[in-house]
């Protein structure tokens, strides 16, 4: 790679990550081949990126820049354009060691604080911090309802009806009852379901739905705890009464249209499927979840979510806490060329908007 073009620093290497090495010019170009991408959507001619990184290279020096780029899967070329794209290493890489945040504009500010009504109720403010992080970001806006809001699973009865036939009865915390008729293949007697009955409610009592059929998902899956049938069949039935009473207001989402604006989102058949898995919420709240104990933002590129509805997508998070207690996580989700340096203090700040606002009511 060395040449007489060749700047001093240019021929520094820096270690990356992954393993590997890549100069600090090879650095400097594919900042600036994605801050390029992110604004224009384009791929990126060497022409534009010698401009733009404002070095006096050779357009061959800038292709044999880029070669090395994409030998290193940070870039990759599209088959209809000279130019390159960033991959969804080469945000990873720019995210963590290349992007500079600056501080939010006063202006700016001063109107996400407005944003929310001072002694508003929770869901209201809740609701404006969704919108609000849609409104400028023009992103989808995601925020997950505090997890003492949610609904608490407190007893489950299985009532026998006839031999194939038991009716599983759910309580919540605060009264409210689900009911639904399961049929079963093997019948179960009335001293069996109420060993059950007992088993689980002992089991799940206090926790929030989702944790409920979080674990009854993950019991399931166990079968070398040797659970005995009656108890297998048992959580099976809890497990459709679960889904069937949990809320999906667990999670407030606004902005999904602004998707439709991004090219690289715009293919009817993954907009629909986005657009399900919005109206649907549980990975996405799974995903949340998962965000749930770590400290600070937390970025999400591609398929780093596991979640392969999202593989074209990001999702910058953080949570919301009040009196050092976490109460919840917020967030976007956009196209991978979303605009990091502005999304990420944007997301930031909302959480502490919504915190503050949360503890003054």
């Amino acid at each position: 790679m060395a040449n007489s073009s060749h700047t001093r620093s240019g021929d520094t290497q820096v270690s990356l990550p992954g393993g590997g090495q890549i100069s600090e010019r090879a650095l400097h170009f594919l900042k600036a081949l994605i801050e390029r991408y992110i604004r224009d959507g384009q791929p990126v001619g060497s022409r534009t990126l010698a401009r733009d990184a404002g070095l006096d290279l050779s357009p061959a020096t800038v292709r044999n820049v880029m070669s090395d780029l994409e030998e290193l899967g940070l870039v990759a070329s599209p088959h209809t354009s000279a130019g390159r794209v960033p991959t969804a290493s080469g945000y990873r890489l720019f995210v963590d060691s290349l992007l500079t945040v600056s501080p939010m504009d006063n202006s700016l500010l001063e109107e996400m604080r407005s944003g929310f009504a001072p002694g508003a109720e929770s869901k209201v403010l809740i609701e404006s911090a969704s919108r609000l992080l849609s409104g400028v970001t023009h992103l989808a806006g995601v925020v997950m309802v505090p997890r003492h809001e949610r609904e608490v699973f407190h007893q489950i009865e299985f009532l026998k009806l006839s031999d194939t036939r038991v009716l599983a009865i759910l309580v919540t915390a605060d009264g409210e009852v689900h009911n639904r008729i399961i049929h079963t293949d093997q019948e179960c007697s009335a001293a069996h379901l109420q060993q059950a009955s007992n088993y689980l409610t002992g089991l799940f009592s206090g926790l929030d739905m989702r944790e409920v059929r979080r674990r009854l998902l993950d019991d399931l899956k166990q079968t070398h705890r040797r659970m005995d049938e009656i108890m297998m069949r048992a959580m099976q039935m809890a497990q459709r009464v679960v889904e069937g009473a949990e809320h999906q207001d667990d999670l407030l989402i606004a902005g999904q249209t602004n998707l439709m604006e991004f090219e690289e989102l715009a293919n009817m058949e993954r907009l629909k499927s986005l657009f399900h898995a919005f109206t649907e919420k549980r990975q996405i709240l799974d995903l949340l979840d998962r965000c749930i104990e770590a400290d600070g933002v937390q970025i999400f590129i591609g398929q780093e979510s596991g979640f392969e509805l999202l593989d074209d997508c990001s999702l910058v998070t953080t949570t919301y806490r009040v009196e050092d207690q976490i109460l919840g996580v917020l967030g976007v989700i956009g196209p991978t060329r979303m605009d990091y340096r502005r999304v990420i203090p944007v997301v930031d700040v909302t959480a502490r908007l919504l915190a503050a606002a949360l503890r003054q009511h």
